[in-house]
């Protein structure tokens, strides 16, 4: 009780206080406040680069010239705790199956695939020796290697899971391989005898006349691309018949409709009357929230399966690692893909801390450079970009993209409409819904957003990043 006393009296350690205390002096100052922070709002780099372009009527159409498809995709394989077999539909991806539609036969010929484990080192298929089964990669990476131009052994290319090899043996009576297929790490091969494909293919007519029908279509001809040729000559004098030519265009061009991303704000009129000093509360509740909005506008065109940069990279512009962390090489090797006019890499942080880490094993040391007023990490001169979007798997491996960007480039774009109805700003607006029995203010607000990659070279993605490995 005595403690008590003294304390209201300004005692303090048997000490007459002789001026104000600080705490009572804090009730009548006035506090300086910072507007509300939000940790997950980032720096959102792939919507500062990409150019935004009108989609009229919420649709942008990419037309094209003509490409034959040869079949040039990835098998998916399904697994069951440690067996793994192909998903029968799926085998259409190769040239030769090809808009063949017996799902029946589909799936027994996936049912004749057998499951063969390798160790790293291990040889796969031999050069020069018969080649008479189909393989498709179902976990693991592969190395193509065959002889160098001066005899030495080089490394051809690199298969990673979904790729397959050796489908043309199922049509060819005699044919060796023309490589040495070679497990660089633990991998998982399904592979499909030519002996039981024959097999199928007495059995199933559809099959038999499908394959028939394959080997007597004359080869159409196209460009390395794909696309249709457009016959020209050159080099030629005097008075030689010229070539007659036409530019062939797609059919049916790939439409992009733009996506949504919505909520609705509510805001209390009491908060909204009286509390509005000195900041506006529905000015804040609305700026956190629209950042919110961004935010999942930038995952989704990283991720979305219709139209995110991650799922829509052509299958051949994507590469994997040489050896797993993402080495200088890699970065090279990303940039080839995009080798016209490459102008951004985006990649997570902890891939370019990795990076890093190998261009410090190495003695490398990358020059950041100016863009826009900020200083970031570059590549051969081009930025390299944090986004926190691209994900990250369970076991620390990611992905990293190189990208042009624009329409006259025949690049990546980004898709909007601007000139919406209560438009706060471009693409994003903030309509005025109702005020509810229990004096709720409700505003809907909607961002309407989408991409597209107008030619396949435009984007290209570095996969199987392994991030913190240690050697």
């Amino acid at each position: 009780m005595t403690d008590t006393v003294e304390s209201n009296l300004g005692v303090e350690n048997g000490q007459q206080q002789q001026s104000l205390a600080t705490a009572a002096a804090r009730n009548l100052a006035t506090t300086t406040k910072s507007v509300p922070q939000m940790q997950s709002i980032t720096s959102r780099w792939l919507l500062r680069v990409l150019p935004w372009v009108q989609a009229q009527g919420g649709v942008y159409r990419v037309n094209r010239r003509l490409s034959y498809t040869v079949g040039d995709g990835r098998i998916a394989v399904s697994n069951t705790g440690s067996r793994v077999q192909v998903v029968g539909p799926d085998l259409v991806e190769m040239a030769l199956l090809r808009t063949f539609e017996d799902e029946d036969a589909l799936n027994a010929l996936a049912g004749r695939f057998e499951q063969q484990e390798y160790e790293p080192g291990a040889v796969i298929a031999e050069f020069g020796h018969e080649a008479d089964y189909v393989y498709v990669v179902a976990h693991g990476k592969v190395n193509k290697i065959g002889t160098g131009e001066y005899g030495d052994q080089t490394v051809l290319g690199t298969m990673v899971d979904g790729d397959y090899f050796g489908d043309q043996a199922l049509i060819q009576d005699q044919s060796i391989w023309e490589f040495t297929a070679k497990a660089v790490t633990p991998t998982t091969i399904l592979a499909l005898p030519k002996q039981a494909f024959q097999e199928l293919q007495d059995q199933s007519e559809a099959l038999r006349e499908h394959v028939n029908a394959y080997r007597n279509s004359p080869k159409k001809p196209a460009n390395p691309y794909g696309e249709a040729e457009i016959e020209l000559a050159s080099g030629h004098d005097g008075e030689p018949d010229l070539p007659s030519t036409f530019v062939d265009y797609e059919l049916s061009p790939r439409e992009y409709e733009l996506s949504v991303a919505q909520t609705v704000l509510r805001v209390h009129t009491r908060v909204a009357d009286l509390y509005n000093q000195p900041m506006n509360q529905t000015e804040q509740q609305l700026r956190l929230t629209i950042e919110a909005l961004r935010e999942r506008q930038e995952h989704e065109l990283i991720n979305n399966r219709d139209f995110g940069l991650l799922c829509n990279a052509d299958l051949k512009q994507r590469i994997p690692t040489r050896s797993g962390p993402p080495t200088p090489d890699d970065m090279d090797e990303l940039l080839a893909t995009v080798w016209k006019d490459p102008m951004f890499i985006l990649a997570h942080p902890r891939a370019i801390a990795a990076f890093g880490q190998e261009c410090n094993k190495r003695g490398l040391y990358p020059q950041s450079i100016d863009l826009n007023g900020h200083q970031v990490p570059s590549w051969r001169g081009i930025p390299v970009l944090p986004c926190n979007k691209i994900p990250v798997s369970n076991t620390r491996t990611t992905q990293m993209i190189a990208m042009r960007v624009g329409e006259q480039n025949q690049g990546v774009i980004g898709l909007h409409q601007t000139g919406l109805p209560d438009e706060y700003q471009p693409g994003l607006s903030v309509r005025f819904m109702n005020i509810n029995e229990k004096a709720i203010i409700s505003y809907l607000v909607s961002a309407y957003y989408s991409a597209a990659v107008l030619v396949p070279d435009a984007l290209g993605v570095l996969e199987n990043v392994e991030l913190g490995r240690t050697d």
